[in-house]
């Protein structure tokens, strides 16, 4: 008997103490949280019965292809314009586990139930479509923008959800009850499903109306901290000459979405066996501040370039984050197109993706800070039916091209991530982020055509660093981290990571950044002061003039890069490609992203990843006590991975994965039809 139950406690007791191993309990900021570096996908359940058997199809044929976890999102039915008409809808009812019903409760914790005992993480969006929101919020706490007749004007959440076609409202970000009511809700109904091993939650990029903003009493504490009236501007913020009173404002909103959305949604997490992952992509927010108020800053690619990722990878980095996760694969031939009708009409592609188009996308990630995929995605099907898709992603099924890569992809993937993850992010350069001129800047300049509905400056879609500072690998930087830096014997020690110089070239920065910044450089901080600058916001102070006069004359401030560069670049040499460098026990491990995956743009052409012949490089590497010559040889589709140790030694580690040679014929015709794809 007594063996018995020692053998009991062993098959218990194992399994438990190896998750635990795992997934830590905290998510401390030297943690991972995911498990494995395998890639994750997005699971899109469109709003039907959900039923065991093809549940577990699905998952095991995710396993099998070496994905390592899954992030469940709800959405709308399938076809679902044929219930935009009443009379439809009343005669042809959804069938589909009701939205946070015991029945959808039970199906979720089913998954997550299975997901753990065949070793898949489980993710879940916390909420159905894109922001947060469903028919349960009430009026008083949906979104609302000002609007002089009426301040409480709503907007009507957009019909992707669970529970279309009733229209539900978006929560208001601006204010924490009125998340901490949605999330008490979703947090009550998703409960079964986070016990067991830690699961992040999801929350996507803002896709919330952000033109006039606003929230009950805004105006009140708007006039308590900039001393003037906000709202005799807001019918014309926009208007180029009220520059200033917008920077304001937004920098205001930033506060409110920040403390209370952004950190209330990580504490609920937090405070239910839960992490946060986040894409602040699109957000009227500081962005660096609020990337690193999530446990898992992410990014997307393709309806953000790969060179965004820089700055979610800079906040992870400075707040001792591990973790850089991306939305990947989004559109990358570019967003389908819709007829006047706005019925979506281009499906060229769909389901005829190539893994050499996507390995330029992934690549282009590593070397901007990415170090584990998620991919958009994979649509839920029942067992032995692959028809029903997304439209707006590459097709991750048994059907598309791109199944039979599916596996080696994803372990190739798989190795850079797991290196990418290796010690802390190398950089030797802060770069002051242009925060401050976005919020001066208001609408776009130069609209992007291929996403008509992205108009802010605010989102800071195009920002890149200098090109002279490429080989030093530099990181955004903004005022908050620059507050809470030490500087100790000429280094200055943010996070995870120590600069030798700041770099300015904006045209805007705070008044509170100046009284910083001049302390820093006070101290003896190298800065290099590409152009003067001037005080944003309606207030200004009397004495900005004199400190700024004051940085200028100090001698460790010049404009000239390279009389304030304390360190030779880590790498140099004509035609750098882009790269990511980290540093784990003295070893360097720099990714070298094959020059294709340079300066990517949406959309990609079909069958751009093709390569027939070798690419050469030849760059410099300085690692501390040894400067060496390096030979980067990019075989066709290969990007290169250097790991030079503490005495110098160089080698290539093996990340070979070759992918078929793509068709580059873009008049080639999709096997799948229109009305295979789930609009």
């Amino acid at each position: 008997m007594k063996n018995k139950l020692k053998i009991f406690l062993l098959l218990v007791l194992i399994p438990a103490l190896l998750s635990c191993e795992k997934r830590p309990s905290n998510l401390q900021s030297n943690s991972y949280f995911y498990p494995t570096s395998k890639p994750n996908t997005r699971y899109w359940w469109f709003a039907s019965i959900m039923k065991k058997d093809d549940i577990r199809h699905q998952l095991n044929w995710a396993k099998e292809k070496n994905f390592g976890g899954v992030e469940i999102a709800w959405v709308y039915p399938v076809n679902r314009r044929r219930y935009t008409n009443e009379r439809e809808t009343n005669k042809t009812p959804i069938n589909r586990q009701e939205w946070l019903s015991p029945a959808w409760t039970e199906i979720v914790a089913f998954t997550k139930q299975y997901c753990d005992s065949i070793g898949l993480s489980c993710d879940f969006t916390f909420g159905t479509g894109w922001p947060f929101g469903d028919t349960h919020v009430k009026y008083d706490h949906a979104t609302c923008r000002y609007n002089e007749k009426d301040e409480s004007y709503k907007e009507t959440y957009v019909t992707v959800s669970w529970e279309y076609p009733q229209k539900g409202y978006i929560i208001n970000h601006l204010d924490k009850a009125a998340f901490e009511a949605y999330a008490q809700r979703l947090g009550k109904a998703l409960q079964p499903a986070l016990q067991g091993s830690r699961s992040a939650l999801f929350c996507d990029s803002w896709e919330v109306p952000t033109r006039r903003i606003w929230t009950h009493g805004f105006a009140h504490t708007f006039k308590q901290i900039y001393g003037y009236d906000i709202t005799r501007f807001m019918d014309n913020i926009y208007d180029r000459k009220y520059a200033d009173e917008y920077y304001d404002y937004m920098k205001l909103v930033s506060d409110y979405v920040i403390n209370r959305f952004y950190r209330p949604f990580t504490e609920f997490c937090h405070a239910n066996n839960a992490v946060s992952r986040v894409q602040i992509c699109g957000a009227p927010v500081d962005l660096l501040t609020a990337n690193a108020s999530v446990d898992i800053p992410e990014s997307e690619a393709m309806l953000y370039e790969p060179k965004y990722a820089q700055i979610p990878a800079s906040a992870a980095c400075l707040s001792g984050k591990r973790e850089i996760t991306s939305e990947t694969f989004t559109c990358i031939y570019g967003f389908p197109k819709r007829d006047k009708k706005g019925k979506t009409v281009d499906f060229k592609h769909r389901g005829e993706e190539q893994t050499a188009d996507l390995k330029l996308v992934a690549d282009a990630l590593f070397a901007n800070g990415v170090n584990q995929i998620i991919w958009h995605g994979m649509p839920h099907n029942p067992v032995g039916v692959d028809s029903i898709m997304f439209y707006a992603t590459v097709h991750v099924g048994s059907r598309g091209k791109l199944a039979k890569e599916l596996a080696p992809f994803n372990r190739y993937m798989q190795k850079v991530s797991a290196f990418m993850k290796k010690g802390t992010t190398y950089s030797d350069i802060a770069v002051y982020i242009p925060q401050e001129d976005a919020w001066e800047g208001q609408e776009m300049r130069h609209p992007d055509p291929q996403q008509p509905w992205a108009w802010g400056e605010y989102e800071m879609r195009t920002v890149n660093f200098p090109a002279e500072l490429k080989g030093y690998r530099p990181l955004w930087v903004n005022h908050d981290f620059l507050k809470k830096a030490t500087f100790v014997n000429g280094l200055l020690k943010i996070g995870d990571v120590s600069f030798s110089s700041l770099y300015i070239d904006v045209d805007f920065v705070d008044d509170a950044a100046l009284t910083t910044i001049l302390n820093l450089a006070r101290k003896g901080l190298s800065i290099c002061l590409k152009k003067d600058f001037a005080q944003p916001g309606y207030m200004k102070d009397a004495t900005y003039a004199q400190r700024f006069t004051e940085l200028k004359s100090l001698q460790n401030v010049r404009a000239d890069f390279s009389a304030t560069a304390v360190k030779k670049p880590l790498v140099h040499g004509e035609g750098l490609p882009d790269f990511w460098c980290r540093v784990d026990l003295g070893n360097y491990y720099i990714f070298f992203a094959n020059p294709k995956a340079q300066n990517l743009h949406l959309p990609l052409q079909y069958g751009q990843g093709l390569q027939k012949e070798a690419i050469i490089r030849n760059v410099v590497v300085a690692t501390p006590g040894k400067t060496q010559e390096v030979q980067l040889k990019f075989e066709p589709y290969q990007s290169l991975l250097l790991k030079i140790d503490r005495k110098g030694k160089i080698e290539f580690e093996d990340i070979y994965f070759r992918p078929e040679d793509p068709d580059a014929d873009t008049s080639v015709v999709s096997k799948i039809t229109k009305n295979d794809i789930n609009l």
